[in-house]
């Protein structure tokens, strides 16, 4: 058996509503992590306009500096036609590939013959889209969040099998994005409006933890977005994602404590694993029940522990 390549690291898009000041500084130290890839621009919510295109084609360019790949999220739901504009002008930048999230960013690029990256919104699970993907520009793909260790080695298999080798990309930290909505969850708690929410998800730069009566942290709210309540740790499966094929091991930013997580993915992609700790790298809950196919929020290096 051929031995299994280096995973790269890539560091998400920032999901949370920042201040262009912690965006500023977050991009500022990401620069000098051991990530090759950086994904930026707002995916979840039309209405936080703190950072325009510009904005996020000024911090590519100073990270491409840095020998960064750079990639430019689209927003994930498209609700209006100045969403559409927006996504119009991201995806015709001219200096940067973009991650497609839904199909009016997937259409626009595979039009126009724009190489670009597949999130994980999409929900690639054979390898016959993926093939039409490829045709049409695709250079990377994301696995669904919820797809399995054992559901995914066999997709790479079949891929392999039909000559497809495009990247994928498995999210392998962070809150996991489980669901989208016209309305906003966020501003809701506050009484508000959507369209008069007053940012008042800025409030929260790591979301807003909805718990159980149980007081167990079943979601994140996000906005628009629902996350999960623990976060995916998935440092200890990098052998594993090695051995199948993966080719990338996506970590999505959270406020505090980010060069920490960078730091052990990256000693466990050369081979330097603790022993398995069933406490998270930062104060958070973890899960990795999707990637074992069990339910997600389930922690099962808890479980083995018990």
């Amino acid at each position: 058996m051929s031995t299994p390549q280096t995973l790269q690291l890539s560091l998400g898009p920032v999901l949370f509503y920042w201040t262009r000041e912690r965006y500023a500084d977050f991009y500022r130290e990401a620069a000098d992590w051991p990530v090759e890839i950086v994904y930026l621009g707002e995916s979840v919510c039309s209405r936080r306009r703190d950072m325009k295109l510009d904005d996020w084609l000024g911090i590519g360019r100073e990270l491409a500096e840095s020998g960064k790949q750079v990639v430019l999220s689209s927003q994930t739901l498209i609700e209006s036609e100045a969403d559409l504009r927006d996504l119009r002008k991201l995806c015709d930048n001219g200096e940067f590939s973009v991650e497609a999230n839904d199909q009016s960013a997937l259409q626009r690029l595979s039009a126009a013959r724009v190489p670009f990256v597949a999130g994980a919104a999409l929900n690639l699970y054979n390898p016959t889209t993926l093939t039409v993907l490829a045709r049409v520009g695709m250079q990377r793909w994301n696995a669904p969040v919820e797809m399995s260790r054992d559901d995914l080695a066999r997709l790479l298999a079949d891929c392999r099998a039909e000559g497809l080798d495009h990247p994928c990309e498995v999210f392998a930290y962070g809150h996991l994005p489980l669901a989208w909505s016209s309305r906003c969850f966020t501003a809701r708690r506050y009484q508000k409006p959507k369209d008069r929410c007053q940012f008042v998800c800025q409030k929260h730069p790591e979301g807003l933890a909805l718990r159980s009566q149980e007081s167990r942290e079943v979601f994140t709210l996000n906005g628009i977005q629902t996350l999960s309540g623990a976060c995916q740790d998935l440092r200890h499966e990098v052998p594993s994602m090695q051995e199948m094929g993966v080719g990338v091991a996506r970590l999505s930013p959270r406020a505090e404590g980010m060069a920490e997580v960078v730091a052990a993915f990256d000693a466990a992609r050369r081979g330097d694993l603790p022993a398995p700790d069933p406490l998270a790298l930062i104060d958070a809950e973890i899960c990795d029940g999707y990637w074992h196919g069990r339910p997600g929020m389930d922690n099962t290096r808890s479980a083995s522990q018990s």
